[in-house]
């Protein structure tokens, strides 16, 4: 891993990243929802992608939904994740918007931790959303922990921190 990976926004089909994507929803019937929507940043090692982040609008005037990102195993832990939400912050200020929210399962520590990391704050807690009738698996296991809940955080671009 000695050359970095360059960070674009990517105008191909999204069916050409579908594994990347996948690496960060479990239910293709979620992924199959929104996977078409917003604008993707992707993180490439030559021809090769190594990470993407999904922005999509939420609903909300002047905020936007860092939707799916995933960074691939080996690439992991090398700085590419906090490349893509720096180029998402980047992106989002330069079209006006206020704020960014991201989800992620409660059980997902690692995911948790990362948001605080790169300046995410949680503000809220949807119950039993990694369900069955949601079209997730029975029992996802994340670390030992049953995920069932969902943890949203916000990043507030006009007074970050």
């Amino acid at each position: 891993m000695t050359d970095s990976p360059s960070i674009a926004l990517y105008s191909g089909p999204r069916a050409g990243l579908r594994r990347l994507f996948e690496l960060a929803e479990d239910s293709a019937e979620q992924l199959d929802s929104y996977v078409e929507e917003g604008d993707v940043l992707v993180a490439r090692l030559g021809d090769e992608p190594v990470g993407h982040l999904q922005l999509v609008p939420s609903g909300d005037p002047g905020e936007v939904e860092l939707k799916n990102m995933a960074v691939t195993e080996e690439w992991q832990g090398s700085g590419v994740g906090r490349r893509l939400v720096a180029a998402a912050i980047e992106l989002a200020r330069s079209r006006s918007t206020q704020r960014i929210t991201v989800a992620t399962g409660a059980a997902d520590t690692g995911n948790l931790r990362f948001y605080q990391r790169v300046g995410f704050r949680m503000c809220a807690i949807e119950r039993d959303v990694f369900v069955p009738a949601n079209g997730y698996p029975d029992e996802i296991l994340v670390d030992g922990i049953v995920l069932r809940d969902r943890v949203w955080l916000d990043l507030d671009l006009d007074h970050p921190g």
